[in-house]
């Protein structure tokens, strides 16, 4: 039983080798990418449109619909990156019921990509949203002495966010493979039915904690207003000249 697709090698000369995760990676992505050229060719604005395109208006809607939920107001900016992490993931877990796919998300390096993604898209986003100055102050608030920890935050997060991809990924996949190897015959199609819902899981909690991450780092911090009372008590200037 193969607990990651690293282990599958198709082509090695020397320290270069072509194993599953690369192959299966490329795969993926040229399949989202043909398949996103295809379904978008025929796009209308008229009040007719076909069902693919209707479908397709409602998948996007609500993609943009569960990231102004999360906090980030200007969803259309954010659903290319946020919506092709889920894709990916979910396509990944999907595409499983095909013999011989083994999911890239089952591998360590992928998911550290797909965090590491995350880990330059937040500060880019920020960035964005509140300039160089507004972004690098948010690290010394509340106070300077916060510096390293908002670092080693930003940090382990994304770390965690991976761990959390691989383990839940690998972890369903061995399951499924134990589950099999006892019962071939018994409950091959429930355990994929099973392993095609938790990929898809996987992909929403996924991009949902990105787009967490990316609109922490996008929000701008009001100052408090003062109150009333205050500014009441404040010494009015002397405009009488003795």
């Amino acid at each position: 039983m193969r607990l990651s697709p690293d282990e599958i090698i198709f082509w090695q000369h020397g320290f270069f080798k072509l194993n599953g995760t690369i192959v299966f990676t490329w795969g993926t992505m040229i399949l989202l990418a043909v398949g996103a050229k295809l379904i978008t060719r025929n796009l209308t604005t008229e009040h007719e449109r076909s069902r693919w395109q209707n479908l397709l208006e409602i998948i996007v809607t609500g993609m943009m619909k569960q990231i102004e939920e999360v906090g980030l107001k200007h969803s259309e900016k954010f659903i290319g990156f946020l919506g092709t992490l889920f894709l990916f993931v979910a396509t990944s877990a999907l595409l499983t019921v095909i013999p011989g796919y083994e999911p890239p998300t089952g591998s360590l390096s992928t998911t550290a990509a797909l965090a590491l993604s995350v880990l330059i898209a937040v500060p880019m986003f920020g960035i964005s949203n509140q300039g160089v100055g507004g972004y690098l102050k948010s690290y010394l608030k509340p106070t300077f002495i916060m510096l390293p920890f908002n670092i080693i935050s930003e940090v382990s997060r994304t770390l965690a966010l991976a761990v959390r991809l691989f383990g839940n990924m690998m972890s369903g996949a061995m399951i499924i493979g134990i589950l099999l190897s006892i019962t071939p015959f018994l409950f091959p199609i429930l355990m994929t039915l099973l392993g095609l819902l938790t990929g898809m899981v996987q992909a929403y909690i996924f991009s949902i904690l990105a787009a967490v991450y990316i609109a922490a780092a996008t929000s701008i911090r009001k100052e408090k207003p003062v109150p009333i009372s205050q500014k009441l008590e404040k010494p009015q200037p002397n405009t009488h000249h003795g």
